[in-house]
């Protein structure tokens, strides 16, 4: 879908859509840092997160397929491998690399470099779909891209190889969510908005909790209650409102410009950890196991 051929008020939804669903997302990176501060891993995080957004996406499923206003067509064969890949990139893969990477960097790190998205669905976009990049599109690939890489030599000279790691799986994180992007575009379409992120993300949250059950014993899911009410609040309003509100501006505006509205998420993010700075101050005691419950210590 073409900028140029949109109706003003499609387009002014749709980039408000995107803006809003992008502020909302990064949150996320504030809400993972401040729960990395009562000691539990990606792999619980990222699980409780999961846990408490599925209700919220199997609601969105059912009401995209049994009380939509205009006929649903039965998914085929290629409905059901185009969710799964979608599910598996853009919402377990993106965020498990994304969480996992916060453990090494800090929030404002995390977004700059998710800051690089918008330049890999164009580039994406050129090598799937031919999509043809113009001259100032590259210009600002470039300057992105040194942007990046100059905040990115200032950090590593002082954290060496943990800033390393970290800024190599984040920008794995924002390679995978430029794939689901880019192909959500071509579905979302033929599927709705609803309807796609329903089945993608209860996709996403299965293989996030299978995960867990495979990588973790029970036990570790006894955590502080402050990592419980944060993650409520990450699936909430970092997980599944964003995801609804982005692809509602893809439907209506496609994945290029949504990805290039998403542009002011860095910047929220930022601004959002200052105000974290200010108000919070870090625990003057750590949370440890003792005897199956957490306490300080």
């Amino acid at each position: 879908m073409q900028q140029a051929a949109l109706h003003p008020r499609t387009l002014t939804t749709g980039l408000l859509l995107a803006a809003a669903g992008s502020i909302a997302f990064s949150g996320k990176a504030i809400i993972v840092k401040l729960a990395y501060r009562y000691g539990v891993d990606a792999v619980t995080l990222i699980m409780y997160r999961m846990l408490f957004a599925l209700p919220l996406f199997l609601a969105m499923t059912w009401w995209a397929t049994y009380r939509s206003p205009r006929p649903v067509a039965p998914l085929t064969r290629r409905d059901w491998l185009g969710i799964l890949g979608l599910g598996f990139s853009g919402y377990y893969l993106a965020s498990f690399l994304d969480f996992w990477g916060l453990q090494y960097i800090s929030a404002s790190l995390e977004r700059l470099i998710l800051y690089l998205n918008p330049t890999l669905v164009l580039l994406l976009g050129w090598v799937l779909y031919r999509r043809r990049i113009t001259g100032r599109q590259a210009g600002a690939m470039a300057l992105s891209y040194a942007g990046v890489l100059l905040v990115f030599g200032h950090e590593v000279s002082f954290d060496g190889w943990g800033t390393a790691i970290g800024a190599a799986l984040v920008f794995g994180s924002a390679v995978s969510y430029a794939v689901y992007l880019v192909y959500s575009g071509e579905m979302v379409r033929r599927l709705g908005a609803l309807r796609l992120v329903g089945w993608a993300t209860t996709v996403a949250c299965v293989l996030c909790l299978l995960q867990f059950a495979l990588l973790r014993p029970l036990s570790a899911a006894v955590v502080a209650p402050e990592v419980i009410g944060l993650s409520v609040l990450n699936a909430v309003l970092c997980t599944a409102a964003p995801v609804v509100m982005v692809m509602m501006a893809i439907e209506r505006i496609g994945s290029g410009l949504t990805a290039q509205t998403g542009m002011v998420g860095p910047m929220s993010t930022i601004l959002m950890g200052v105000l974290r700075n200010l108000c919070t101050t870090p625990p003057t005691r750590s949370w440890r196991r003792v005897e199956g419950q957490y306490r300080f210590t």
